[in-house]
């Protein structure tokens, strides 16, 4: 700097380095300086001015200042670009003066030549960039093209070498390394490589740069399968050196972002590891809802192994059966309606496994075992084979449980999909309450009794199509295939018929097992009568034992 200037200029740098300096040099290229200036008291008067904030540090503020003493000339490369620029904003420097271009035109102009930069200097740039954005707005739209750039690279990428847009003939040190140290195996995959070869690179990034990369790479279709893939990469890779507060920042953007992609385009094994650490980390309400949305929203796609979460420390029970709840709820979102029959009834099998897995928890509650069993629609299951079991075993192990707790549990079995092995089963089990064992017993009665009633119908229509004479039929009917067809119905009606008496004869069975437990039941009462009347008239002062309660 000329030491024939008069320094009447004293600035602190961010507490970092004190600057004397002339007023007029700064105030011919700085708009701020020359209004700190125009308010100063005193021509001759040293004025002092402290900057607490300023982008860069004290040596980006030298460089300022050696723009403004060489008459606008400072060599701009692709290091010292970005706090140039921001430089240039927080000091106003944004006016021209006389011949000379002022400095955020010389950055904006330096700027138009980021194709020709190599793919090192690129991301040192945005390195630069993004240490600059928390503290200074002016940052992101020098980054938003940085971003640009950056972008279009790994898009050519795909189909050509994955060093694109390169102009020189020779890669950077960084990026030839980031080249030549990528493991020989992923190598052997070229369609893969060229794909994936910048998700190393790019895991240097903060969160807030990586929210900006995406949301770009989304606006332009990039695709969603290899975003998803960055993602869980970029997690993976930024948390061995992360504090847990930066794990949770790091692992809510990676959320964010993955909701922001077509589900379908998503690891979903990845989405259970995700969940994993976010439970670890704790991440905040707002993002675990969105994770456990997508994952239930594909809860066909799950398997047993998947829904078994260890419960929080808080809880007394072994497994978070109110995770598997929040996952149902997503699962059959706005109505079983929207859910194509193929995918519940595979979350019904799903569910039956679990069921079956939880019931031995001898601290699982009977709220949350009915909650579970009641949470699919009877059309998720062709049969009820699966939650009886699973009512059976919670019975075992909860043998505690009142009468009325157990009548409740009950009340989830839908009697009438049992099949016959497990009716046999029920109607014997002495774990299970005696009303749910009528209610059975009625169910399969019912049940029976509509397959008769149709099967009967059937029958009549049948032998009434077989009787009608060819002259009885209308005009249009009369085809040589008319005789065919009664042949068939003929042979059809032979089958049902068979069938129909083994129907009536296993009917006849259930309804005796049901008269005779009526009449059981009519013989309990009558003595529990007895024995309460007897207690209530007593005067030896000896209390009735309990009875069993069979019937109501």
């Amino acid at each position: 700097m000329a030491e024939n200037c008069f320094l009447d200029l004293e600035v602190d740098v961010n507490g970092e380095q004190v600057f004397f300096l002339n007023k007029g040099v700064l105030s011919s290229y700085s708009e701020k300086i020359s209004k700190l200036v125009t308010r100063s008291k005193g021509v001759n008067q040293r004025l002092k001015v402290i900057f607490n904030d300023f982008p860069g540090g004290a040596s980006n503020f030298e460089l300022v200042a050696r723009f403004c003493y060489n008459n606008g000339k400072v060599n701009i490369d692709p290091t010292n670009i970005s706090n140039l620029n921001c430089a240039a904003h927080f000091m106003e420097m944004n006016k021209p003066f006389s011949k000379n271009e002022n400095l955020f035109e010389k950055t904006e102009k330096s700027l138009d030549e980021i194709r020709y930069w190599t793919w090192s200097d690129l991301l040192t740039a945005l390195k630069q960039c993004q240490d600059l954005t928390a503290n200074n707005s002016s940052s992101s739209n020098i980054l938003d093209k940085f971003l640009d750039s950056l972008i279009a690279r790994i898009a050519s990428s795909c189909q050509a070498s994955p060093c694109p847009s390169i102009s020189s003939s020779e890669c950077s040190g960084t990026f030839r390394l980031s080249c030549d140290t990528r493991s020989t195996e992923s190598l052997k995959n070229t369609s893969i490589y060229r794909l994936t070869w910048w998700f190393e690179d790019l895991s240097i990034l903060d969160t807030g740069s990586i929210r900006m990369l995406v949301k770009l790479m989304v606006s332009r279709n990039f695709e969603n399968g290899i975003i998803s893939r960055f993602l869980f990469h970029y997690q993976k890779s930024r948390f061995a050196s992360a504090s847990v507060l930066e794990k949770t920042k790091i692992v809510e953007t990676v959320i964010d972002m993955l909701d922001s992609l077509d589900i379908r385009s998503i690891s979903y094994k990845g989405l259970f590891v995700i969940l994993s650490i976010a439970i670890n980390t704790k991440v905040g309400p707002q993002c675990m809802e969105k994770l456990e949305i997508m994952i239930g929203s594909q809860l066909d796609r799950a398997n047993l192994d998947d829904l078994l979460f260890p419960s929080s420390a808080r809880r007394s029970y072994l497994y978070d059966v109110n995770l598997v709840l929040r996952f149902l709820k997503a699962f059959l979102g706005k109505g079983v309606c929207c859910v194509p029959l193929s995918r519940l009834k595979k979350v019904g099998s799903l569910m039956d496994l679990y069921l079956a897995e939880v019931a031995p928890d001898p601290h699982l509650k009977p709220s949350k075992f009915l909650a579970l069993m009641t949470a699919l629609p009877d059309s998720a299951r062709d049969s009820c084979d699966g939650i009886y079991h699973a009512v059976d075993l919670y019975l075992e192990v909860h043998s505690r449980l009142s009468e009325e707790q157990k009548t409740k549990i009950c009340l989830g079995i839908n009697y009438e999909n049992l099949s016959s092995e497990a009716f046999n089963h029920l109607a014997k089990n002495p774990k299970f309450p005696s009303k749910s064992a009528i209610q059975a017993l009625v169910s399969q009665h019912r049940k029976l009794k509509g397959l008769l009633q149709n099967t009967d119908e059937e029958k009549q229509e049948e032998e009434a199509l077989f009787t009608d004479s060819p002259s009885n039929l209308p005009h249009e009917k009369k085809t040589k295939d008319e005789g065919s067809k009664q042949i068939v119905l003929y042979a059809k009606r032979l089958m049902i018929t068979d069938e129909n008496e083994k129907m009536k004869t296993h009917l006849q069975g259930m309804q005796w097992r049901v008269v005779e437990l009526e009449t059981i039941c009519r013989k309990m009462q009558l003595q529990m009568a007895k024995m309460m009347k007897s207690r209530m008239s007593g005067h030896n002062g000896n209390s009735a034992k309990s009875v069993p309660r069979l019937c109501s």
